[in-house]
């Protein structure tokens, strides 16, 4: 059985950085869509950014474009997703997902396959 763990949250000032990690066992990461997730208290969960298998192609929601960043590497297993310029609004609980198929849209949480735990995010001065 697959499962993705997310590592790397914290608290964090405004204007700081996070690197938060989503690692992957029982399946190769590299084959699958790696999606970020956020979901703040009393809010829907929503997507934030997605890397696709076969060319890397990296999508953001426009709250996220030019502060955050999506990468892999195969040989760890592990998507990261780089967050600067953080702002009160990016608090919340970050989850990775992985999606086999990507057929469908990447910030549809119903297409995603496995899901982690999440790492809590915290701006705040």
């Amino acid at each position: 059985q697959g499962q993705v763990v997310e590592s790397g949250g914290g608290l964090v000032q405004p204007g700081g950085s996070l690197t938060l990690s989503c690692t992957a066992s029982g399946f190769t990461l590299e084959h699958y869509a790696i999606g970020w997730f956020r979901q703040a208290p009393g809010k829907e969960r929503e997507g934030v950014s997605c890397i696709t298998s076969i060319s890397d192609t990296a999508y953001y929601d426009d709250s996220v474009k030019g502060r955050f960043t999506i990468s892999r590497d195969n040989a760890k297993n592990t998507v990261y997703l780089q967050m600067n310029s953080l702002r009160p609004e990016d608090t919340a609980v970050y989850y990775c997902a992985a999606d086999s198929v990507e057929t469908g849209g990447w910030d549809d949480v119903g297409v995603y396959d496995y899901w982690g735990q999440g790492t809590q995010v915290t701006v705040s001065s």
